[in-house]
């Protein structure tokens, strides 16, 4: 890797940058002789006596900057100047943020260095092996050093690092039986072997119940006990706190701590710093915390993996499937990527043989599971009128009826709202905004339509087909489902849980409790049945992980009902994800579902990467990139974008073999590399292996 450093006629293309100034006078990268007067005029600063030179990672996102620059370090710093810590620097002419990556003795840079301008921070916030963890990701995903470096790091907050640090370690705990574990017939030498300082690799299909929880803690547990540190990723803030609160049961207070957003600054910041120091032996976390700095890392553990809220929002787009298998692989940790049902990715690794499935035996999962039948959405509905309206099968409404004499009743709606899609009373012609052609939804049921893109009142709206003037539901949402079943049910409680409120808990008292995926609230005891509605929803998405995701969404809400109890599911038995369901075997399906993607060649057989941008920027970038042997270009097409009418951005597809995958990412790194230089205007939004493909 180039090490340069200094002045801008040194860096091609950084003339582009805001502010570039001419170059300045600088120091050697040697120091001085002993006895010697420094040249300059009096009161120049002087260069430490050893280590002079500071290697620095520069908060540039530049492609073409990538790479750390040399500094010298004044004598007057030299303490402070530790490797890690917060630095300014002067880059083209301004001074910015860095991180110190490390002190050497001469730089490789044959021109003169400018010196470190302060040490922001003497903390030594950035770990050696954070350090390459974020290399490596940058260069998996094409992406940037710096990038990748402020997902890792959080923001500073000086008040918090002044603290006093509390002293000493709560002891750790001695080794724990298997407990949860010695319901799957590998688990007992999983926790022993993590117990005794080896790195065990497992895919886990976790058993129905809420006994996820404290089978992730006793790991958690057998790890620390040999002296090394655990790390726990979850999807999202209600996750975290209930392995929280099972890590605290199984540790007691001070050896773990958990990050979230909802935290605030100060206190993640807080907490951030207990993991680095050493205080805190495991942490518990969503995205974010897939970088934390735990010392001696001996477990990852990532919950749901193929929940979508994993994905990154940000650039470079690390998922942390892949940072924390890559952290196990470097760290020489044990790693368990778990779930109720299992991705395609995950069946990957299995398949490859860098893990190995732990599942419970078939008699166990069919004691645990819930009794699941299907009915399809044109199955005879219920004779009674209140059923009829409330879009129940017979067979679901009396589920429903029997079950609410013992305790709540989960029903899951795949959308939110009240009438999230609406079309033609008479010749059932899609309603669409005037304005900018979005989808016309209905907030209530004296509402007038509105558009979900723009917002738009189409209070005048008629069919331009026909010129009707009513509407007709086309999907339905969870606020309308809470209202029909209110109907159907007279004197039942009815709760909704969603995206504006999302309940923690439901007690054991009747009630109906309607939900959208992924924000079903567990009830105690479990819930004596579940309904899960609208399932052509789910399963009619034009997405390459329709299946999938509707099997996992499915399952993750059937597993909190309670063993044996009915689960009804609205689609056509004969699909592959109900019958899954059904046998509950979602091994099977995910083996099924990779050997068909490995036969067309879609990830994760395959290895994929999207640029986003507008036609003439992609064309660019395509012709900058040295693809690599075996590559093929999918389109580009456009790429639709709500609220407008100008399809302005497209999208193209690179597909090639897994193995080369990393050829890949550095060939379009490097083209990025080029267009930075050229100082292009338009940036290609580059996403490898996204979620969405279709």
């Amino acid at each position: 890797m180039t090490k340069d450093g200094g002045g801008t006629d040194l860096i091609p293309g950084l003339d582009a940058l805001p502010g570039a100034a001419a170059p300045k006078a600088g120091r050697s990268g040697k120091p001085a002789a002993p006895g010697k007067k420094a040249a300059g005029k009096k009161g120049a600063r002087r260069p430490a006596a050893e280590l002079p030179v500071a290697r620095i990672a520069v908060d540039m996102s530049l492609p073409h900057l990538d790479r750390p620059f040399d500094y010298l370090v004044p004598a007057e710093l030299d303490a402070k100047a530790v490797p890690g810590c917060r630095v300014r620097v002067r880059f083209a002419g301004q001074l910015v943020d860095g991180f110190l990556l490390e002190r050497v003795a001469e730089s490789g840079h044959g021109g003169k260095l400018l010196f470190l301008e302060r040490v922001t921070s003497p903390e030594p916030v950035l770990t050696p092996e954070i350090v390459t963890l974020v290399r490596e990701v940058a260069d998996r995903y094409a992406g940037t050093f710096a990038d990748v470096l402020r997902l890792a790091v959080p923001p500073r907050h000086a008040r918090v690092e002044a603290e006093p640090v509390e002293e000493g370690v709560p002891a750790l705990p001695g080794a724990p039986d298997a407990g949860v574990w010695r319901e799957y017939p590998a688990g007992e030498s999983f926790v022993n072997a993590l117990a005794g300082g080896r790195a065990p690799r497992a895919v886990w299909s976790a058993l129905p119940g809420p006994d996820w929880t404290a089978a992730i803690a006793r790991a958690v547990a057998a790890t620390l006990s040999g002296g090394r540190g655990a790390l726990v990723v979850a999807a999202d803030g209600r996750d975290v706190a209930r392995i929280d609160a099972a890590l605290e049961a199984e540790l007691g207070e001070g050896l773990h701590v958990a990050l979230t957003a909802e935290l605030g600054p100060a206190e993640r910041y807080r907490r951030w710093l207990a993991v680095l120091r050493g205080k805190a032996r495991a942490v518990v976390g969503t995205r974010a915390a897939m970088f934390a700095p735990v010392a001696d890392l001996g477990l990852v553990v990532l919950w749901d993996d193929g929940d979508d809220v994993h994905a990154e929002p940000h650039a470079p787009y690390p998922h942390p499937r892949d940072v924390l298998a890559l952290r196990a692989h470097r760290s020489g940790a044990g790693a368990l990527i778990g779930g109720f049902t299992r991705t395609t990715d995950a069946t990957q690794l299995v398949e490859t043989g860098w893990a190995h499935a732990l599942a419970a035996d078939r008699n166990r999962v069919r004691a645990r599971m819930p009794r699941v039948r299907y009915v399809g959405e044109d199955a005879q509905l219920a004779r009674d009128a209140a059923a009829r309206t409330a879009r129940l099968p017979n067979i679901a409404f009396e589920a429903a009826r029997q079950a609410l004499e013992s305790g709540p009743v989960l029903v899951q709606v795949p959308r939110r709202g009240y009438v999230p899609g609406i079309a033609c009373g008479r010749c059932r012609t899609p309603a669409r905004c005037q304005t900018c052609q979005g989808p016309l939804a209905l907030a209530s049921s004296h509402a007038a339509p509105y558009c979900g893109w723009c917002g738009h009142i189409a209070g005048d709206w008629h069919c331009p087909e026909c010129g009707f003037f009513q509407v007709r539901a086309v999907v339905v949402g969870a606020k309308r489902t809470a209202e029909e079943l209110g109907r159907a049910f007279p004197g039942v409680p009815v709760r909704t849980s969603g995206r504006e409120a999302v309940l923690d808990r439901v007690g054991p008292e009747r009630a109906l409790v309607v939900a959208t995926p992924g924000a079903e609230p567990p009830a105690e005891s479990g819930y004596p049945a579940a309904l899960l509605l609208d399932g052509w929803v789910l399963l009619g998405r034009p997405d390459l992980r329709a299946g999938e995701e509707t099997l996992r969404r499915w399952m993750n809400a059937a597993s909190l009902v309670r063993p044996q109890g009915p689960v009804i599911v609205a689609a056509e038995g004969a699909l592959p994800a109900v019958q899954a369901l059904v046998r509950w075997d979602p091994v099977t399906y995910a083996e099924r579902e990779l050997a068909e993607r490995r036969e067309v060649g879609f990830p994760p057989a395959a290895r994929m990467a999207s640029l986003t941008a507008s036609p003439a920027a992609i064309r660019e970038l395509l012709a900058d990139t040295r693809l690599p042997d075996g590559a093929e270009v999918l389109g580009p097409v456009p790429v639709p974008q709500a609220g407008t009418e100008a399809q302005d951005k497209e999208r193209a597809l690179i597909r090639v073999p897994r193995a080369g995958g990393n050829a890949l990412a550095r060939a379009l790194k490097e083209a990025q590399g080029v267009r930075s230089a050229r100082k292009a205007t338009e940036t290609v939004r580059v996403q490898i292996d996204p979620l969405e493909l279709i």
